[in-house]
């Protein structure tokens, strides 16, 4: 089988959401599947690192697809015509877009519908292109893949996509996460925090992630309770913005709140493991990694209880209003004062945990794209 992927997340230094899923199953799609030939396709240079075994074939398609009108040039021109010369059986677009001009079988994974239900948080340069087009997308793509059950009846519901068209596959914990002993919990803490235990969000700076509400309820958890206890933020600034620096400039505590920008993949999981629990009440996900990773490093979680979230984190997570100060407040309280609960969820994390599997992952998603291919 001839299997074409679009790799132009796979960025060196700069993987996020959309890079880490495609890595974490493409390279275990690609060392389990040495009898198939993977096409990759790039939109820039492409680093060694991603082309995982001599079965794959990196191919770079221009133009560099960060804009619209470039997105429909490489989409709906460039990618349609290597599909053809490539002879690929089935193409794999794991970013939340499609081609809509090739004929090959195509399989995309939606991870959200936020540019449709959330579209004023989407950057007004692309706002107009995903609203038009993710339906379009969804509906040619022969199978949707998408990351939760929440989403994948979200799918259906919003955009009239028959439900056994969608397969719910789950994402899992990438590789380095896991529990660290008293001293190298020490040693993170003296480095990024004085010492001193803290919460830790890991995510894009951005307002549908709740940052400004976080900062907020943070301020007044620290001024009912004076802990000695800082609030870490891991993540790149996203666009709209304005909130976040407001919210962090009208708190009495601000001395106590860090922004660390994009923390590489080797300080990430010393971070997670370090903290005294991972807080992270977005208003809407897909899926919400920070949470699985927490849990691999033996962390108690607080999350939201909307969208996807309860159903990643079952009952091995304080539950939230996202919308409610005093409830996240309580909640870092309750985490703060409460070693009982804190190692509750600990230990229920450990079984949660299980759920979720990136060679399971793979071995479906590598599935699915057999059955499409073959017309199944």
């Amino acid at each position: 089988m001839r299997i074409a992927v679009n790799t132009r997340f796979l960025i060196p230094g700069q993987l996020e959401g959309f890079g880490w899923y495609t890595h974490e199953i493409m390279r275990r799609m690609v060392i389990q599947h040495p009898e198939d030939q993977f096409i990759f396709f790039f939109d820039r240079a492409y680093d060694p690192r991603f082309v995982y075994a001599p079965n794959v074939k990196p191919i770079v398609l221009y133009p560099p697809a960060r804009l619209p009108v470039l997105f429909r040039i490489w989409f709906e021109w460039a990618v349609p015509r290597a599909l053809i010369k490539q002879h690929a059986d089935v193409f794999f677009s794991p970013d939340s877009m499609c081609s809509l001009r090739s004929k090959v079988p195509a399989v995309m994974t939606c991870h959200d519908l936020v540019p449709l239900h959330f579209p004023n948080q989407i950057e007004k340069r692309h706002r107009t292109y995903l609203l038009e087009n993710l339906p379009k997308w969804l509906r040619r793509a022969n199978r949707v893949i998408t990351v939760s059950e929440f989403v994948k009846t979200d799918i259906a519901q919003t955009c009239q996509i028959p439900i056994d068209k969608i397969d719910a596959v789950y994402n899992a914990c990438r590789e380095g996460f896991s529990p660290l002993s008293s001293s190298e919990i020490e040693a993170v803490r003296q480095q990024y925090a004085d010492g001193q235990s803290y919460f830790f969000y890991a995510g894009a700076i951005h307002p549908r992630k709740n940052v400004p509400r976080m900062i907020e309820a943070f301020d007044i958890f620290k001024q009912e309770t004076k802990a000695p206890v800082k609030l870490l933020l891991a993540g790149r600034f996203a666009w709209q913005t304005g909130e976040v620096k407001t919210a962090w400039e009208q708190a009495a505590c601000k001395q106590d709140i860090r922004f660390l920008g994009y923390v590489d993949e080797d300080a990430l999981p010393k971070l997670t493991a370090a903290s005294l629990a991972s807080v992270y009440i977005s208003i809407s996900e897909g899926f919400g990694l920070p949470l699985v990773e927490a849990m691999a490093c033996q962390v108690p979680v607080m999350t939201s209880n909307t969208s996807c979230l309860p159903e990643v984190a079952g009952d091995a997570a304080l539950l939230v209003d996202p919308y409610s100060l005093e409830a996240i407040a309580d909640g870092m309280n309750s985490l703060y004062s409460n070693a009982q609960l804190r190692n509750e969820l600990i230990e229920k994390g450990k079984t949660q945990l299980e759920k979720y599997d990136w060679d399971k992952a793979a071995e479906k998603v590598y599935q699915i794209l057999k059955d499409t291919a073959s017309g199944a």
